[in-house]
């Protein structure tokens, strides 16, 4: 071998060092889920652009307009000179439950701002990263990110989109929140996530208002979810307030049913994925009654703060009774 081919090996075995210290950092900051994709991606990053093009043009985005950034058709908007993705999931599953009276409120958001949980974490990697490369230049993504958050935790292997659109791993279930760090470095790709949802249609056929048309495909005009979470007007429509049920914020039914969340799954022992005592028992009465400063005071540091206490007590009034 001459010398430039020496030198390539060298390249090479220094990048997968590096991409496999990198990992173990990750798991060092308690991410469960730790993979790697490089950029372009494969193919199904194509595939997955074109879906969300076509949802958009469907109108299943409602209200939420920051789906047609453009910036989340093309990643490398994001980071100039970007080349690898670390993806990262944390579970937050915990075996813990809601008291039998208590309103029902979205797994993801039983603990502590997952969001700013992720960041943190994150940042400390990226800090890693920049100490072992000066040069690499870094972005961390969340879900309120131009990212297509999803998809990239795919292509990164850490898990594979379902047919209710979450991400689906076969050791923890869909109970899984991601985030994404961006960089200049090119590391070493693990490879794509492959679909186990087979001919499953227990996600769809649980839907109490059909917002899953098709598999993958998620109207959110239909969807329980959106209406407690970003729907800003004064009133549900009807059509959303007759199948809430108990759900006040958010919705997990379809995840309910998913038969990879029916085997045991390990309970998160982390932290900042424990529940507060507030979402556990969380009557009707109390919704409606609690005023602005009080509902300020048990959101501190919940994801649930994008819901505004007019909105709790609005959604609280379109529920029938407490029992969910």
């Amino acid at each position: 071998m001459d010398s430039e081919g020496n030198l390539r090996l060298t390249r090479i075995k220094t990048q997968l060092e590096l991409s496999k210290e990198l990992k173990k950092e990750a798991s060092k900051q308690g991410f469960n889920l730790v993979g790697i994709a490089n950029v372009p991606g494969s193919e199904r990053i194509k595939l997955r652009t074109e879906a969300l093009q076509r949802w958009l043009k469907a109108g299943y985005q409602g209200e939420m307009q920051w789906m047609a950034a453009p910036r989340r058709l093309q990643i490398e908007s994001l980071l100039e000179g970007v080349k690898s993705v670390l993806s990262v999931g944390l579970n937050y599953y915990v075996k813990k439950q809601k008291k039998p009276s208590a309103l029902s409120i979205a797994r993801y958001a039983w603990g502590k701002d997952y969001h700013k949980v992720i960041e943190q974490r994150l940042k400390r990697i990226a800090n890693w990263l920049h100490k072992e490369r000066p040069d690499c230049k870094w972005k961390i993504c969340i879900d309120s990110s131009a990212l297509m958050d999803k998809v990239w935790a795919e292509e990164a292997g850490i898990g594979w989109i379902g047919k209710h659109s979450n991400l689906i791993n076969k050791k923890y279930g869909s109970w899984i929140v991601i985030g994404h760090l961006l960089c200049t470095e090119e590391l070493i790709a693990d490879q794509p996530a492959k679909p186990h949802c087979g001919q499953c249609q227990e996600c769809i056929e649980a839907c109490p208002t059909n917002a899953i048309t098709e598999p993958f495909v998620i109207n959110s005009n239909l969807c329980l979810a959106y209406h407690t979470i970003e729907n800003r007007n004064s009133k549900l429509p009807e059509t959303i307030s007759s199948s809430l049920g108990g759900w006040i914020a958010g919705c997990d039914i379809c995840q309910d049913k998913c038969p990879w969340n029916q085997k045991k799954l390990p309970s998160s022992c982390d932290p900042d994925m424990q529940p507060k005592d507030w979402v556990l028992s969380l009557t009707k009465q109390q919704a409606m009654s609690w005023s602005d400063n009080e509902w300020q005071k048990q959101l501190q540091g919940s994801a649930l703060k994008r819901i505004k206490p007019w909105m709790w007590r609005r959604n609280a009034e379109s529920i029938e009774s407490d029992i969910s």
